[in-house]
């Protein structure tokens, strides 16, 4: 069995000697040659190895000066035919200048005649591990092409998912809230009894639907709030974060105006983010801190911000309900509560759409909580950011 070649060599040169020579010299080191006696011949060979990717040729050595098809012209027309071929060109001392001259052309290297071994198997090794480089790029490349291909078929898959959660969205928006509207205007006017007088248990029944279909409308209003958070384009100023907070708190206050609630606000730094949405992360943790402090007898809630390490860290602080830590990771999973409703109300959406928000704009948002002791809730903001 024959040991694999180190290389495939093509020889060219107008003198016969020359190439029978070199081709059992190179041969005896470990190579496969082939030779050729002007351009046309090599481009021939070149061709007919090019079909085949494993006979194809990994060095071209070829004489400078030939009749008819220099050595540098056959090297521009050899690379037209394989890209990644290296070339080396054979060259008598009276031709050194024009064989660097060469080399700016194509050829990677020289070899000076008369040869010597010592001094052409360096140059080849050279040549090889260029030849490995290139063929590495060149699969790098394809691989990447291959990549970009998927990438952009995703993204055309992605680009229709999209269009058909517009689609939903505006069958959500007008299909369903349409009748959720009328039923809850129909049953409110009824309730009003002013198509005719009602007894008590009609009125309940009425009462239940009106309460129930202004459930699901809010619900509704909340999973479109969801669905369009990752459509929206960001449009980032410099928000007054403190500014926001104070004017968010005073109107939860003013919702509960019977409730005695402590607040602690803190200088908190400026944010450079989408102005409306971050008032919808603010006002999702706020209104929680508010309901569920709604059971403590002292109720307290804290903000506090610092600019630090790269980043804007916020921190919302209460003194309610808190949860168990163990349910931390579903804690931001769309439509889970770890408190029932007959506790405190909501739908499991509020920290869905907190966490979208705040991973939209390049930041993180996370809890730490013990049940009866409170919660914290944190987001932060990466300093590129701001």
């Amino acid at each position: 069995m024959n040991p694999t070649p180190l290389a495939r060599l093509l020889i060219v040169d107008d003198e016969s000697a020359q190439v029978i020579a070199l081709c059992h010299t190179l041969a005896a080191a470990g190579y496969a040659t082939s030779g050729a006696g002007s351009g046309p011949e090599a481009l021939c060979a070149l061709r007919t190895a090019a079909a085949d990717r494993a006979a194809a040729f990994d060095v071209l050595v070829t004489d400078l000066m030939m009749p008819g098809m220099d050595g540098i012209a056959l090297l521009r027309a050899a690379q037209e035919i394989d890209p990644d071929l290296v070339g080396l060109l054979m060259t008598g001392h009276g031709t050194v200048d024009t064989a660097v001259e060469a080399m700016k052309s194509g050829a990677l290297d020289y070899i000076l005649k008369p040869f010597n071994l010592r001094t052409i198997i360096p140059v080849l090794s050279r040549a090889l591990a260029v030849r490995r480089l290139r063929l590495e790029n060149a699969a790098l490349l394809q691989r990447l092409a291959n990549r970009t291909t998927e990438l952009e078929a995703a993204n055309r898959e992605l680009q229709r998912a999209n269009k058909e959660l517009e689609a939903f969205t505006y069958s959500v928006s007008h299909d369903l809230r349409q009748p959720l509207n009328g039923m809850i205007g129909f049953a409110g006017f009824l309730v009003s009894e002013k198509p005719g007088p009602l007894n008590d248990r009609q009125k309940e029944f009425l009462g239940n639907i009106h309460r129930g279909g202004q459930q699901l409308l809010r619900l509704t209003d909340e999973l479109l709030n969801f669905s369009r958070l990752g459509q929206q384009p960001l449009e980032r100023e410099t928000v007054n974060v403190g500014t926001m907070v104070r004017e968010i708190l005073h109107q939860l206050r003013d919702a509960e105006p019977h409730r005695n609630v402590e607040l602690r606000v803190s200088a908190l730094p400026d944010a450079r983010a989408d102005c409306a949405l971050l008032r919808q992360v603010l006002v999702n943790l706020l209104s929680n801190a508010f309901k569920f402090t709604r059971r403590v007898a002292n109720p307290l809630i804290e903000v506090d911000g610092r600019q630090q390490a790269g980043q804007c860290t916020y921190t919302i602080r209460d003194n309610g309900a808190g949860f168990d830590m163990r349910n931390a990771q579903r804690l931001f999973t769309i439509f889970h509560r770890l408190h029932s409703d007959r506790d405190f109300e909501g739908y499991g959406v509020g920290l869905s759409i907190a966490q979208r928000i705040v991973e939209r704009h390049g930041g993180r948002i996370w809890a730490e909580a013990a049940v009866g002791q409170g919660a914290n809730f944190t987001f932060t903001l990466p300093a590129e950011t701001l």
